[in-house]
């Protein structure tokens, strides 16, 4: 699944253009490295997004194209 439809689809950022946008300006980083909207998420992956001054850490635990609001915070695991 794309870096930017897994931010939407898991309700990490609340719009699929907005997630593009953070991608486009090198707030996310997927394993340590920057990562384009297009780069390919799996499960063991870990996400990294600048929101100002806070950094926002979670590893991927599921990958599905379409989630209830219920089962959207069960694809990611927190890090702090």
């Amino acid at each position: 699944m794309r870096l930017d439809k897994f931010l939407k689809v898991s309700r990490i950022i609340k719009r699929r253009t907005v997630a593009n946008e953070a991608c486009d300006a090198g707030r996310v980083s997927l394993n340590g490295k920057t990562a384009k909207a297009g780069t390919e998420v799996k499960v063991g992956d870990i996400i990294e997004i600048r929101f100002g001054e806070k950094l926002f850490r979670a590893e991927v635990l599921d990958v599905a194209e379409h989630v209830s609001k219920q089962q959207a915070n069960e694809m990611y695991n927190t890090i702090l």
